[in-house]
């Protein structure tokens, strides 16, 4: 027997680029955002490049005629929602894709690509004043600060002269303008937004990390993409910087060169959330089981697994409200949810900034009997002691513990133990990359503690 068809109606979206054969960037890199998005990709091919994670080695560029062709037979037979452009080489494609753009009825968002992340240049000289009349038919234009002075002449040194750039840009005919901060020196990046009748600037703390090829087009991408969706130009924008920011924080270690962006991460991090929360639901099993009444603090034990991205802790699984002592044992009060957790997947969180393999964490009471005990763990334990936190780190009591029990270490503690504080309850933290290491960790905690007694 054949089965119904369930056709599913994304919105289009057109990329108008170039080819990297490196698979990190232009219409590859566009290709794998806009699907990751939720919509359907479709493209013309402006150039062929070879190139990969060390550079481009070549590019030709297709006739004009048969970009034309490819825009044509997808404009025909699709309802193109968004465009984006990328690589366009030549004044004569410059030209051909603000025709394209001007003709079309959809917002396009206009990626200047003028040189590549490896420092190779990707378009002609003379393309670059063509590059004007394409500026007045955007919705918006994403130019790094370097492409932002050969637009405007403003060299975007710092967040106020980027403003200038991308009101310029504004003037210049675009109904938006996003000039990146990415090549600007600084422990944040901040990214300006300008329109005809408003300012906004997004700041991101800066990824120490050489792996952005790709960058560019992801970003693009991903903003054109929600405009297809029909999001506002401002939440278009901030989505598609967000995306970015963690696709950059976990880049593919790929090539000899220094790696790309992660392009499919939301899509990666969305599909671990199921499976993180049944590893915590099992290891909360196994610790009932095991009744760990013994470690139990005040507050209660919670479970906490990161999802492989986790950024905040509503991307953390853990018990809501915690597992508490019984008449005759422990119990989860309730299931296991994302978002359960605070302080814990506060403490995780801050931990995987130094070493990202950590996914799990629980947290037990600490006193002399624990002390004792954390010598039967199989690793270095670390302790910290809130009494000694900095004024500056008001408000920032777990963060700066992470810090404290991490940095300057050349090997991982598998526990960091707090001592008492003013608010703060003395706690000891096991962390593990898989639940499995976690419930040794917890079991072998919790048998030392019990011969102590």
């Amino acid at each position: 027997m054949t089965r119904n068809a369930a056709p599913v109606t994304p919105p289009v979206v057109l990329t108008i680029a170039g080819s990297d054969s490196g698979g990190g960037a232009g219409i590859q890199a566009d290709l794998k955002t806009i699907e990751a998005g939720g919509a359907f990709g479709t493209s013309a091919v402006t150039s062929v490049t070879a190139q990969n994670t060390t550079g481009v080695e070549s590019t030709h560029v297709l006739p004009t005629e048969e970009i034309e062709a490819q825009c044509m037979a997808v404009r025909s037979d699709f309802d193109v929602a968004a465009i984006k452009t990328g690589m366009l080489a030549t004044s004569d494609v410059v030209e051909l894709v603000t025709d394209a753009v001007r003709d079309s009825d959809a917002p396009a968002v206009v990626d200047p690509v003028m040189v590549a992340t490896s420092g190779d240049r990707l378009l002609e000289p003379a393309a670059e004043a063509a590059y004007e009349d394409l500026v007045a038919e955007s919705t918006l234009v994403t130019p790094n600060a370097d492409e932002a002075e050969v637009l405007t002449g403003i060299e975007a040194t710092d967040s106020a002269r980027a403003q200038q750039a991308a009101e310029a840009l504004v003037e210049m005919g675009a109904d938006a303008a996003l000039v990146k901060g990415g090549h600007v020196p600084g422990d944040d990046i901040v990214d300006v937004l300008a329109t005809g009748d408003s300012i906004e600037t997004v700041r991101h703390t800066r990824v120490d990390t050489e792996a952005t090829h790709g960058s560019g087009c992801t970003l693009s991408s991903a903003i054109a993409t929600r405009l297809a969706h029909g999001d506002d130009l401002s939440v278009a924008v901030r989505t598609g910087i967000d995306l970015l920011a963690r696709a950059v924080r976990y880049n593919l270690d790929v090539g000899e060169g220094p790696g790309t962006v992660h392009h499919m991460v939301a899509v990666r991090d969305q599909a671990e959330r199921d499976p993180t929360a049944e590893r915590v639901a099992e290891v909360v099993e196994q610790l009932v089981r095991r009744d760990v009444s013994p470690l139990v603090p005040e507050v209660g034990l919670n479970v906490v697994g990161a999802t492989p991205y986790a950024e905040v802790p509503t991307e953390c699984a853990a018990v809501e409200g915690r597992v508490t002592r019984t008449l005759d044992g422990v119990a989860a009060n309730r299931g296991v949810r994302f978002g359960a957790s605070t302080n814990v997947a506060r403490f995780l969180l801050a931990a995987r900034e130094y070493d990202s393999d950590l996914r799990f964490a629980v947290n037990c009471r600490f006193d002399d009997d624990i002390e004792r005990a954390l010598d039967a763990l199989d690793g270095p334990v670390a302790e910290y002691d809130p009494s000694n936190r900095p004024e500056e780190a008001a408000g920032q009591t777990v963060e700066w513990a992470a810090t404290e029990a991490f940095a300057e270490r050349d090997e991982s503690p598998v526990a960091v133990a707090g001592r008492a504080g003013v608010g703060w309850e003395p706690t000891v933290v096991l962390l593990a990359p898989d639940t499995a290491t976690l419930a040794d960790r917890t079991v072998t905690l919790l048998d030392a503690v019990t011969d102590e007694e």
